[in-house]
């Protein structure tokens, strides 16, 4: 989900949602190491029967980690994909299956965002080699000292994709992983295994949605399975939601901001790069000139807990005196639905919604206000009724005015109190040079002034606002984008063709006469094939993945898409106050100017190539001693090689069917290592073979509801528990560093030592009693701090 506050404003709102990862430790004796024996029962005292891992979440911090050394080559990568899997295997112990799943080819309208964050990436690492070299030869002039640079490579984290090699050799590496395991691990003994990689079509987490869609919809599922899902996507959060599945678990890495990072110019940590003097650093030891100077800690995991959540949405969605039956299903729906205004993966969020300023709990609000005039809810099954929507919008499309005006007095009070506490001990104001802001913006739109909607339709998309056929062009757009998005996070992908056409978003006053502006998505269409999707999210810095005659269309100043490529492009910061936050405003890729070209290339692919450019399956892998595996070994050595049901009472009631495997792994069989620090498996355990979900009749729909016999988790909120999310929304708070000895704003809290003692330093010079109320009080041993928030 496009929301990189939303997490954060969840957990404070809705703080027992979370609750931190017990993890049992491997021990050591006389020098042995001693795994965790992962079949005894679990020590955060729950026990989940399946694990799903959205693996792409994984990949890119082992391959390119921003808190400690990078692995020095691929077989090193492999590896810390292998342990982190091994970690969150130790935590959640699954006793079903474990499900793991790499992006494949996306639709397009996720692809746009792909090309955006690509596109960013390489232009992000150019600018990171040039500063450096900058950097290197003024630190060097002034006389000061840089470890010698390294010939090693930049990983080129866009390689990171379906259709490359890296995603090939990865796809083998977790294959001999998987027989690894359940050969040797005894708590992986009884587990299925499925293995969805980067050449099956999908978003990981969407294949993993669809997987338990299906599965619910089978005579033998287990209305109780407990599901835990690991990613940090805030997606995630409305996916496991939308499954009404009552024991959903989420677990990610614990969200730590400021975390710092090592100078990429010398590797020493406390600096950036612009501030590096070129400093020779203590030596601990006699060869410790160019060692590795990044303190490396180990990343904690927390749940969250969707059945909390749930518990929280009851209390806050539950309306009384309704013309109709109040269904709590229904309105945990709409809820989901009313998230995507303030942005997800596939459209931009509206203007006068953002999360920082209670967007959604002023949806919230006018959801209940509008609800007895919309005569009943706003979603079915991922449907959208859009007459409903309108009154919604129109609601919000009332305050945009205020709100604006608001956002400008609150960007220029908080303006005001950054400059006043921008002093030094002695109260004299820091000289500019010392400050770390910049400057800010021009903006050119000024939504708080009068004629801001003009501007706007001017300034971001070129045409005059009096135009209506072009805004209704917009609305209309965006429309379809909002009953996309929906259906595609309860039924599956509709369209793998359709995108928002727009770097913008339309005004929520801009939604009229709505109703009939959407009827269907174009039936059968097909996603691209993995080298089609490279050439359509890759900037041509990353052409040396694609075969020579593909990359050449990237570069050929003569090539029919060559505009498809930009050397550079323009980041609108659109109000925001970082790059990153801003739009890129690239060109889209016009998908038949794009196969006409590619029409001419393709028969200069070699077999290798064709075979990374062709679609794949699933395949499940099961040890000796499952009750399937004597069932799956027939089949590869009965006669007739026709696709089979598995039988559901061999696997927990799971369905699909099965598929031989061109390149199987069979038990007795050994398995040849892909890294050489790892060894061969002489006596391999296990078997494996193509999977396939279990297929919907026509006309299929996916009911969001509640499956009969499903017990719902005991509630575990308590009455104060409610106080935090009745504040209402979340303001700027007090931070007080007592490394600074100062008041400052900007910090979500400051730290009281145990004791009621405020470090070395005075408390906060505008600090009131009883202006400060306990947070979620997490207790950290190495500082002996307690956390507070402040609220004005």
């Amino acid at each position: 989900m496009g929301v990189p506050a939303f997490f954060r404003w969840l957990s404070r709102k809705y703080p027992s949602i979370i609750v931190h990862c017990l993890e049992e430790k491997a021990k050591e004796y006389n020098g042995i190491k001693i795994p965790v024996d992962t079949s005894k029962p679990n020590p955060n005292e729950v026990e989940f029967d399946i694990l799903y891992l959205d693996m792409n979440g994984i990949i890119h911090p082992c391959t390119h980690p921003e808190d400690k050394p990078a692995p020095k080559n691929e077989d090193e990568m492999m590896v810390a994909i292998f342990e982190y899997i091994d970690r969150l295997f130790n935590i959640v112990r699954p006793r079903r299956v474990l499900y793991m799943a790499i992006d494949g080819v996306a639709p397009r309208a996720k692809m746009n965002q792909q090309r955006s964050r690509r596109f960013r990436a390489s232009k992000e690492g150019v600018e990171l080699v040039e500063e450096k070299n900058k950097m290197r030869e003024e630190v060097i002039q002034r006389g000061g000292y840089l470890p010698p640079e390294g010939i090693k490579e930049r990983f080129d984290s866009n390689c990171i994709t379906p259709g490359t090699e890296f995603m090939d050799n990865l796809a083998k590496c977790l294959r001999y992983y998987v027989a690894d395991r359940l050969t040797n691990d005894p708590g992986w003994r009884n587990i299925t295994v499925f293995l969805s990689d980067a050449s099956v079509p999908g978003e990981g987490e969407h294949k993993i949605m669809d997987f338990i869609r299906r599965q619910r919809a089978q005579p033998n599922h287990d209305p109780n399975t407990h599901h835990c899902l690991c990613g940090a996507d805030a997606d995630l959060i409305m996916l496991g939601l939308a499954t009404h599945e009552p024991n959903f678990t989420i677990i990610r890495e614990e969200f730590k901001p400021n975390k710092p990072r090592p100078c990429a110019l010398c590797g020493q940590m406390g600096h950036e790069i612009k501030d590096c003097q070129g400093l020779a650093r203590e030596k601990q030891g006699e060869h410790d000139e160019f060692a590795d100077t990044v303190p490396v800690s180990e990343q904690e995991f927390i749940f969250i807990r969707l059945s909390v959540l749930r518990e929280y949405l009851e209390r806050e969605l539950t309306m009384a005196s309704l013309p109709f039956p109040f269904n709590f299903e229904r309105s945990v729906d709409d809820w989901v639905f009313m998230c995507f205004f303030v942005g997800n993966d596939f459209l931009p969020h509206l203007p006068s919604l953002e999360i920082r300023e209670g967007a959604i709990d002023r949806l919230v609000g006018i959801y209940k206000d509008v609800v007895h005039k919309t005569g009943g809810y706003l979603t079915e099954n991922g449907f959208v009724n859009l007459e409903r929507v309108e009154l919604i919008m129109q609601a919000v499309g009332v305050a945009e005015d205020n709100i604006f005006k608001k956002r400008k007095d609150d960007d220029v009070r908080a303006h005001n109190r950054y400059s006043s506490n921008d002093m030094d001990n002695r109260g004299v104001k820091r000289k500019a040079e010392d400050s770390d802001s910049e400057p800010e913006p021009e903006d050119n739109v000024r939504l708080w002034e009068e004629g801001w909607k003009q501007r706007y339709y001017k300034t971001k998309f070129d045409v005059d606002a009096t135009d209506d056929e072009f805004r209704k062009k917009v609305v209309k757009s965006y429309v379809e984008g909002l009953c996309w998005v929906l259906r595609y996070y309860y039924q599956g992908c509709a369209s793998w063709k359709w995108y928002f056409p727009f770097h913008y978003a339309p005004f929520a006053s801009d939604f009229k006469d709505i109703k009939g502006m959407f009827s269907d998505f174009e039936k059968g269409t097909k996603p691209f094939k993995p080298l089609e999707q490279l050439m359509g999210v890759f900037p041509a810095a990353s052409g040396n993945f694609l075969p020579p005659t593909w990359r050449a269309l990237m570069t050929d100043p003569e090539s029919s898409i060559i505009d498809f490529y930009p050397d550079d492009f323009a980041i609108d910061l659109n109000g925001k106050k970082y790059a990153w936050q801003g739009v890129a405003l690239l060109p889209f890729v016009d998908e038949r100017r794009l196969r006409a070209a590619l029409a001419d290339v393709y028969t200069d692919l070699s077999p290798e190539e064709v075979r990374r450019n062709s679609l794949g399956s699933d395949v499940v892998f099961v040890g000796k001693s499952h009750p399937l595996c004597d069932f799956i070994r027939e089949l590869y050595f009965a006669e007739s090689h026709e696709a089979t049901e598995i039988p559901a009472e061999l696997c927990h009631g799971i369905q699909g069917i099965l598929n031989l495997d061109e390149d199987p792994i069979l038990p007795d069989k050994p398995v040849e290592s892909p890294i050489p620090t790892l060894r061969d498996i002489s006596s391999n355990n296990a078997i494996g073979i193509k999977f396939k979900d279990p297929q919907y009749d026509d006309g299929f729909v996916f009911k969001a509801v509640v499956l009969p016999g499903a017990k719902i988790p005991n509630k575990v909120l308590k009455p104060g528990d409610w106080e935090q999310s009745n504040r209402g929304p979340w303001r700027p708070q007090l931070g007080f560093n007592p490394n600074r000895q100062q008041a400052h704003l900007g910090q979500s809290a400051f730290r009281k030592l145990k004791g009621g003692q405020y470090s070395n330093a005075p408390p906060p010079r505008n600090y009131q009693q009883g202006n400060y109320r306990p947070s979620q009080r997490d207790h950290y041993p190495q500082n002996q701090c307690e956390f507070y928030t402040f609220q004005e």
